[in-house]
């Protein structure tokens, strides 16, 4: 889940002996948990009670997972935790216990809820947890134009309760977890069904169930991006780079720091920076002692690796013309944006009338653009829109629209592929 900023309040007190311009600040009480913070679930016999409390439970299934991104190489859930009406809270350790395959069968067709739904569903499944059906509240908050869908801002404006929030970016590979670690865990699935519910009305109030409904059946089948066939040309500072000697360094860097990060299961940063890479990359050092004299390359754990990098860069400068990479990739879907209007005006056209549509139609049914139509798939279709208006629906139905955002932006996208350049009126 990602991690949560502290709420603050102002509460306006109208006293006769304060100034106009002063406030009192209102104090804000954190949201105790209605029963202690259970332990930590790290054996089989106490994974499969809990399974049997969940068997008869009641209502829908509230889940969470913390990671340890910044930290770690994997991905993997190094605490999972759970709640149902009828159960209790459940925080299961899935280092000590990693098939939670009891659990699934025992909530067998009972409707998950989770926040940003997408950061957790792969490691979740990697436990063996897959939902069959779910809600997203993170998805509700920005289907109900809510302008901040983080738990604690939602749970402040539909619940009005505060959490205590602060631990989502700690390292959850620890052991033991503290106590505030174990309180936050237990407090991100402690109102998940009540916010659930406040949201579900909401959306029927709205006019926005179906809709709701549609996004999160789709969710179903989320998988996450691969990293692509070159991943290493997302290196941060990438973009100063560009002769191919010097992104040869870069590849050569990566892929020894991915390798050492994979097998020592750290996060690639902490094994050594995008910024060093990219030093690296620009001032081509011929000796390892020269490496060794950029200031990214000479801190404690560098030099302990500094034989590495610099076999990765010897390997990188040795490499005949013919090997290097080129400075950019052709790409198999439309250019960056910012070229359309050079490249092809009548494209460009048509993407300017497709957003500012969109924009209006965001205003009216306050939800944002992004959510209303995925972006790039709107670049793809302006770029190369459908030869014949009635396959646009098809088009936008292959490119992973839902029906509710088809009918919601069909007429207006097909009105602004029609959309022709402006001629420039000069004066004589």
């Amino acid at each position: 889940m990602t991690t949560i900023e502290p709420e603050s309040e102002l509460a306006l007190n109208a006293q006769p002996d304060l100034a106009d311009s002063e406030v009192v600040t209102a104090p804000l009480i954190p949201f105790i948990p209605r029963e202690p913070v259970p332990d930590v679930i790290t054996n089989v016999t106490s994974l499969r009670a809990y399974a049997e409390r969940l068997r008869e439970g009641h209502g829908p299934l509230a889940l969470d997972a913390e990671r340890a991104s910044g930290f770690k190489y994997s991905q993997r859930a190094y605490l999972v935790q759970l709640r149902r009406a009828g159960a209790g809270t459940a925080l299961i350790d899935p280092i000590s216990v990693p098939d939670l395959s009891v659990i699934q069968a025992a909530t067998e067709g009972v409707e998950w809820i989770l926040h940003a739904a997408t950061q957790d569903l792969a490691c979740l499944a990697e436990v063996g947890l897959r939902p069959s059906r779910l809600f997203d509240t993170e998805l509700a908050g920005r289907l109900l134009g809510r302008e901040r869908v983080s738990l604690g801002p939602l749970v402040a404006s539909e619940l009005g309760e505060h959490l205590e929030k602060g631990h989502g970016a700690a390292d959850w590979s620890i052991r033991p977890l503290s106590s505030a670690q174990l309180l936050y865990a237990a407090l991100d699935v402690e109102l998940l069904a009540e916010l659930r519910d406040v949201m579900y009305a909401e959306l029927e109030r709205d006019g926005k169930i179906i809709w709701a409904l549609e996004e999160f059946e789709s969710l179903l089948t989320f998988t996450p991006r691969d990293r692509g066939d070159d991943p290493w040309r997302r290196t941060s500072g990438i973009h100063k780079i560009r002769k191919p000697r010097a992104l040869a360094v870069v590849r050569a860097l990566w892929v020894a720091r991915d390798t050492v990060a994979q097998r020592e299961d750290i996060a690639p940063g902490r094994i050594l920076p995008d910024a060093a890479i990219a030093a690296a990359a620009t001032i081509l050092p011929t000796t390892a002692d020269a490496l060794g004299e950029i200031k990214e390359f000479n801190g404690r754990g560098q030099t302990r690796r500094r034989a590495t990098w610099w076999a990765a860069i010897s390997s990188a400068l040795a490499l005949s013309e013919a090997e290097l990479p080129m400075a950019s990739l052709p790409t198999a879907g439309p250019p960056a944006p910012r070229a359309w209007a050079e490249r092809d005006p009548e494209a460009f056209a048509r993407l300017e009338a497709a957003r500012a549509g969109l924009k209006k139609i965001s205003e009216r049914v306050q939800v944002p653009v992004e959510n209303l139509l995925s972006p790039e798939l709107v670049r793809r279709v302006c770029w190369s829109p459908p030869t014949a208006p009635v396959m646009l629906a098809e088009v936008l139905r292959a490119g992973g629209a839902r029906p509710w955002q088809i009918e919601l932006t069909g007429s207006i996208l097909q009105s602004a592929l029609g959309a022709k350049v402006t001629p420039q009126v000069t004066g004589e």
